[in-house]
């Protein structure tokens, strides 16, 4: 299957689409139905975390949802908040906040994070490469058919 996008204005009414369309592809792509539940609920905090930073930030930039399935069902959720937003840090000045300075403990720190970790063994967050934001990257095993 190829890659399917979804991007959506930063409004929480949208995070209820991202989560269905996260469980439709995941069932599609051969996610064990025992899992499914985890899908929904992972998809649904990283979709409300992308939102609320947006919100808080004032961003109309759109969040972005990307859900793979070449070899396991990986989902991407991208948000456009400053990166000391998205980590929870005050702000820092630049070069302060150089990413190669984070680590993983920084970008997996609060509430959000470890809700999401509960729900997904293969959990990453990372700054994205082309802008200010974060990208959290959740990964499922799927049995083919």
């Amino acid at each position: 299957m190829a890659t399917v996008r979804l991007s959506f204005s930063p409004a929480p009414v949208h995070v209820r689409t991202a989560r269905l369309v996260g469980v439709a592809v995941a069932r599609r792509a051969g996610v064990d139905e025992a899992l499914l539940d985890e899908v929904r609920l992972a998809i649904g905090e990283a979709c409300t975390r992308a939102v609320a930073l947006h919100r808080q930030y004032g961003l109309a930039d759109l969040v972005t949802v990307e859900m793979s399935d070449s070899g396991s069902y990986t989902v991407r959720v991208i948000d456009h908040a400053p990166i000391e937003a998205s980590i929870g840090l005050t702000k820092l000045p630049p070069d302060e906040l150089a990413a190669e300075s984070l680590t993983e403990d920084d970008l997996t720190t609060g509430v959000g994070f470890a809700l999401l970790a509960g729900f997904v063994d293969d959990l990453q967050v990372r700054p994205v490469d082309d802008g200010p934001g974060t990208e959290v990257r959740m990964v499922w095993p799927v049995a083919r058919r």
